[in-house]
């Protein structure tokens, strides 16, 4: 991309992943198609550089963004794929709570949660694509503080930071019918205990909320 290395995009594999949930015991398969995602979570100097503002509580160019809404991270995909001369991905709807997603953009948006877990597993099957230490800031080892990006071990697809740090925003809703708008959180975050950065955990939060252990990453699909 040219701009900053923190910018990179990486390059996902199609494949198939299989989703589950803990509070429904439920578990589902997807299969993912190839597309590109972003090699570290989208970085304050990039967020500022594209929206030219600065909502996180630490400030550092290179720390992940943080305290940013769902709203802010679909907003600054659409930012972002404008700037670059993309087709926007999604459209707002206004009064409704929502937005629609155009799968045939070609400009930036959020993962799905499928495509999430399937890059953040890069082809591993076990809860993590490495020991813990060397791939998560956690609050095992963050010293209670969010830490700049790319500082721990890729997985095997060069995807950095894809548990702890700051959790990533996804596109899907988590359960229209028992939570209504709220939206997937994925990854596990600096101030979280080592059972909560896993592949496989999801959480879950309205599309207005704002935390300081909450970022985002992009995405983009790959032309047919």
């Amino acid at each position: 991309m040219g701009e900053n290395a923190d910018n990179e995009m990486v390059a996902v594999p199609a494949g198939r992943v299989t989703l589950s949930d803990r509070r429904t015991q439920r578990s589902w398969a997807v299969q993912v198609a190839s597309f590109r995602m972003s090699a570290f979570p989208v970085t304050q100097e990039w967020y500022a550089r594209v929206t030219g503002e600065h909502p996180s509580t630490a400030r550092g160019a290179r720390l992940p963004v943080e305290g940013v809404s769902w709203w802010d991270a679909i907003r600054f995909c659409n930012a972002l794929s404008r700037r670059e001369g993309l087709t926007p991905a999604y459209e707002e709807r206004p009064g409704t709570g929502s937005a629609d997603w155009d799968p045939a953009a070609d400009g930036y948006r959020l993962p799905t949660e499928a495509e999430w877990e399937h890059a953040c597993r890069a082809g591993s099957t076990g809860p993590r694509y490495g020991p813990l230490d060397d791939i998560a800031w956690y609050r095992g080892n963050s010293g209670d503080r969010v830490h700049p990006v790319g500082g721990r071990q890729p997985n095997a697809w060069g995807l950095y930071d894809m548990l702890g740090n700051v959790w990533d925003w996804c596109w899907d809703l988590y359960d229209a019918e028992v939570y209504g708008t709220y939206r997937v959180l994925r990854g596990g975050g600096w101030s979280d205990e080592h059972w909560s950065c896993r592949a496989s955990v999801r959480r879950r939060s309205h599309p207005t909320f704002r935390i300081d252990d909450v970022g985002f990453r992009v995405a983009r699909s790959t032309p047919a």
